[in-house]
């Protein structure tokens, strides 16, 4: 996997070799990712040819995030900690159900072959992942802003939500969407800053914002890619 800088994003991509092809073109594919297919060029030249379609690139990064996930098989890519991981599934009949692994570079998910319902399965495992990892990466990027902006909740809890990525209470509880640890940590601090004003601020009102912005400078163009993000 190759990467370029375009502006303050990194674009991630796959190079393929066809030397049947006449001309370099790239791709943006909800499973695949960003791929450059072209004939023998080296890797400077590769770089050079997303870089000239970064903004392109990026444009149709936000649209494919939008698309439905579909099923789970080899070959579909998952969201983790904002990259998009390969996975392998493995028919495996000496599990109960379905278990779920990530070795650092891609994902691997045994499923039992007997199962009659295999992709509600699969979810539920994905599920229960993301519901772990998000506690163990998320809760200490809590603890970090809780300390830097001086806002400490009551309590911190992790939860599958529908329409939100985070929410306080009344009480002043940060509640946060564990689907969540899918996005790059750049976004869950804001998400986490974000809620953690809101013990400060009930409201969106303008010193809300103030307030995020002291911490978060960039915070405007950081709630701009949470609106494209598909929850």
């Amino acid at each position: 996997m190759l990467a370029v800088k375009y502006g303050t994003q990194e674009i991630q991509f796959s190079h393929i070799i066809d030397n049947a092809l006449k001309h370099a073109y790239i791709t943006v594919d909800f499973y695949e990712g960003v791929s450059l297919k072209s004939p023998t060029i080296n890797e400077e030249i590769a770089k050079e040819a997303v870089y000239k379609k970064g903004k392109w690139i990026l444009e149709k990064l936000k649209l494919v995030e939008r698309l439905p996930q579909g099923k789970i098989i080899t070959g579909s890519r998952l969201l983790y900690l904002g990259r998009r991981y390969y996975v392998d599934v493995i028919q495996d009949a000496t599990i109960k159900k379905t278990t779920v692994k990530f070795n650092h570079s891609k994902f691997i998910i045994k499923v039992n072959p007997d199962l009659p319902e295999r992709e509600p399965a699969i979810t539920e495992a994905l599920e229960k992942f993301s519901r772990e990892k998000a506690i163990i990466k998320i809760t200490p990027r809590i603890k970090k802003w809780t300390q830097t902006t001086g806002l400490t909740p009551t309590d911190i809890k992790f939860r599958k939500l529908d329409k939100r990525w985070g929410s306080c209470t009344k009480a002043n509880e940060v509640i946060i969407n564990f689907d969540a640890v899918k996005l790059p940590f750049t976004l869950i601090d804001y998400i986490v800053v974000h809620e953690l004003v809101h013990i400060k601020h009930r409201d969106h009102s303008k010193d809300f914002y103030k307030e995020i912005a002291k911490f978060i400078p960039e915070w405007k163009v950081l709630d701009d890619k949470l609106c494209g993000m598909k929850l």
